[in-house]
């Protein structure tokens, strides 16, 4: 037999070998959809992650042949493989079989894969039909999708989830940040939420760029206007004065009737 057919065998057997190991990993079905908070190991590098919020997300870890780290160890490395809401467990064992054979050839995956990234907007709309049930009045969810539609979408919308960082989010909040600061707080709110559900599912690495700006303080910081109550009319003043010994013999009496006695003089 010649060295190449043997060479081919070899490789049908190794696929072989590799298939199987693949398919035949610790987790099932059911511990995928019940096992607690943690990092739950399937077998050759594939793992099923359980974050603190309940989403649940496939990881592979591979090592790269040839390639080393800035410490001069073997380069290895974990890759995002999608939310087990959306990937099976045998999608992500022939996922993870996938990255494995790359990083065997010496190939990096992050630089050799084809993941389709969903856009800003899209996981926005997504997170917005999932959380319809939860909102009790229906206006509610239309002001949440209508601030990022408003605000996010023209600028960042179309852009892959994995590609929004910091620099992204603050062409989003800067321009209504000092003008529109409570719409910029509800905006920023929104786009976190966004952001996690994107990690969740497995289409972002690394911490939430909203979070990191808030704690940085990067923005600038708005003073609370004042806002003035509406003046009294001139005519209402010697009635204003008749009562007000009154009001002030009683503190119940006045928190009680606070309402009434605004409603009388400064409407």
């Amino acid at each position: 037999m010649s060295s190449i057919t043997l060479g081919c065998v070899h490789c049908v057997v190794e696929n072989v070998v590799l298939q199987w190991l693949f398919t035949s990993g610790k987790l099932t079905k059911n511990l995928v959809r019940t096992l607690g908070l943690g990092r739950h190991g399937d077998g050759n590098g594939l793992y099923l992650v359980v974050d603190p919020s309940g989403a649940r997300r496939w990881i592979v870890r591979v090592t790269v042949k040839g390639q080393r780290n800035g410490q001069d160890k073997p380069l290895r490395t974990d890759f995002g493989l999608g939310g087990a809401d959306i990937v099976t467990l045998n999608q992500a064992r022939d996922r993870a079989l996938e990255y494995r054979r790359m990083a065997k050839q010496g190939v990096n995956p992050r630089y050799n894969t084809r993941q389709e990234i969903p856009c800003f907007e899209e996981i926005a709309r997504q997170v917005h039909i999932e959380r319809l049930p939860t909102w009790k009045n229906p206006k509610h969810g239309q002001h949440w999708i209508n601030t990022l539609a408003n605000y996010a979408f023209p600028k960042i919308g179309r852009l892959p989830v994995s590609e929004v960082g910091q620099p992204e989010v603050l062409q989003v909040l800067l321009p209504v940040w000092t003008e529109k600061h409570e719409t910029a707080k509800r905006l920023a709110q929104r786009s976190k939420a966004v952001l996690d559900v994107a990690k969740s599912k497995g289409f972002r690495d690394g911490e939430n760029p909203v979070t990191t700006i808030r704690d940085a303080r990067v923005l600038p910081q708005v003073k609370q206007k004042v806002q003035h109550h509406k003046a009294m009319h001139w005519r209402d003043v010697p009635a204003f004065y008749a009562e007000l010994p009154r009001i002030r013999r009683s503190w119940h009496y006045r928190k009680r009737n606070s309402g009434t006695f605004r409603r009388r003089f400064l409407s």
